[in-house]
């Protein structure tokens, strides 16, 4: 390797751990801002597509946002999904915690690795499946369902584990779509879920009333400039100089820090029994993306972040 290819690697990890350590910070805005998830989403759109057309503006890309008439029901699909996953686990994380449900969220790689052998008819060999059942028993354990200890509502916690569980479902789907969607590049993708998100859903706080309090919009509109503005030019910029397998490793960056603020901030540890799940999802997923031939899942996951291929 080159100096300047070591300059470059050591660049794009850089960005790209400042991209998972900022999007490790997202449930405690959600936390924080204490808005019903549906306000949520709409101010993550709407403050995100303020962001993300300031970028493109100021990184003259906004000719990237013009969609060809046959890519506009790819970018409406995916919009959708996207606002069922970013609703399904805002409302997730108040009844787990921010470190169980970004934890279960990362079983999204799974959804696609079996949509894609469905959709794409890839092949799946034994040691992916063997790495599908690894990271199945690691999700059992880093959600707590094998543990001793439950919580004080169960039916509750059950409740947020399945909106994890849709949440990464309906991801693993908008991947899917990306990687059809090939006229579509990863900021209109972006732009376009902020876009519909942010006409589709302005009725909920108009009807249900707007967040009180100056804190509570710095909170959401915190989820919209920071964690879909700034760690989409992170995460991207950071992919753009790192090869697939270093890529693959820093993306557990986000769960990783997710799990340490909440410890830190609320002072929710998982358990010895949840962190070795959580460990052994982390190898499995690993395995399947340095195992696949061709990769159809974004390098590295933007749950709620900005689902797209890596950019040209």
């Amino acid at each position: 390797m080159s100096p300047n290819d070591s300059a470059s690697s050591r660049h794009g990890t850089t960005l790209m751990v400042a991209g998972g350590l900022l999007l490790g910070t997202l449930g405690v805005f959600v936390e924080e801002a204490g808005a019903h998830p549906l306000t949520t989403v709409w101010s993550r759109c709407a403050f995100g597509l303020l962001a993300l057309t300031g970028w493109a503006a100021a990184s003259r890309r906004l000719g990237e946002l013009r969609l060809p008439w046959r890519a506009w029901r790819w970018a409406l699909t995916a919009a959708l999904l996207m606002l069922l996953n970013w609703g399904l686990f805002f409302a997730a994380i108040p009844r787990t915690s921010i470190g169980v449900a970004t934890v279960v969220f990362h079983v999204q790689p799974l959804w696609v690795l079996v949509l894609g052998a469905w959709w794409w008819h890839q092949p799946v060999t034994r040691r992916q499946w063997g790495a599908v059942l690894v990271a199945l028993l690691g999700l059992g354990l880093a959600s707590g369902l094998l543990d001793e200890s439950w919580p004080a509502d169960p039916e509750r916690y059950a409740l947020g584990l399945l909106m994890c569980l849709g949440g990464s479902l309906s991801y693993a789907l908008v991947t899917l779509i990306a990687k059809a969607a090939q006229e579509v590049g990863s900021l209109a993708m972006a732009w376009w879920q902020c876009a519909v998100g942010t006409v589709l859903l302005v009725m909920w706080p108009v009807l249900h009333g707007w967040p009180s309090g100056a804190a509570a919009w710095g909170w959401l509109a915190g989820l919209g400039v920071l964690h879909t503005g700034l760690s989409y030019v992170l995460l991207y910029a950071g992919m753009a100089r790192l090869p697939t397998d270093r890529i693959a490793v820093l993306q557990f960056v986000y769960p990783l820090a997710a799990i340490v603020v909440d410890w830190v901030v609320y002072g929710r540890a998982l358990s010895g029994v949840q962190l070795a799940g959580a460990a052994l999802m982390a190898l499995a997923l690993l395995s399947l993306k340095r195992g696949r031939r061709v990769v159809i899942t974004p390098p590295a996951p933007l749950p709620p972040e900005c689902a797209s291929r890596r950019p040209s």
